[in-house]
């Protein structure tokens, strides 16, 4: 089984920052990227930001260049979102993805966390 869990969202005034936190664990071979999505209300899920294993040329969501970092440890199995300069529409509920393989299967899956909220009040 893999579990990806989630920490550090919350509420936030417009302008403030927030870092998010994600860990992979259980039954895990290899990860290949790691990324951030969020959803809000009525809206459909967008990618945030990725990285792939090398930690090099990671992916931000035009919205967001400048003002959020992503980063990983693969030894840790973990990937962190720095958000700063946070705007009230960056308010969503923010996953966690993962795309890896088990020692059960060689074939890589996405897997997801189960999510965090994150609000910015103007």
């Amino acid at each position: 089984q893999v579990q990806l869990v989630e920490s550090g969202g919350g509420l936030v005034q417009a302008g403030g920052s927030l870092r998010l936190s994600c860990a992979a664990s259980g039954n895990i071979f290899s990860i290949d990227t790691m990324g951030w999505y969020r959803q809000a209300p009525g809206k459909q899920r967008e990618l945030v930001a990725a990285i792939n294993t090398s930690g090099r040329s990671p992916n931000y969501a035009d919205s967001v260049k400048g003002r959020f970092t992503i980063s990983r440890d693969n030894a840790k199995k973990t990937v962190t979102l720095q958000m700063s300069s946070l705007k009230p529409e960056d308010t969503a509920v923010y996953y966690c993805n993962a795309r890896l393989s088990t020692y059960s299967s060689s074939v890589y899956y996405n897997y997801w966390g189960q999510g965090t909220q994150v609000t910015v009040s103007s």
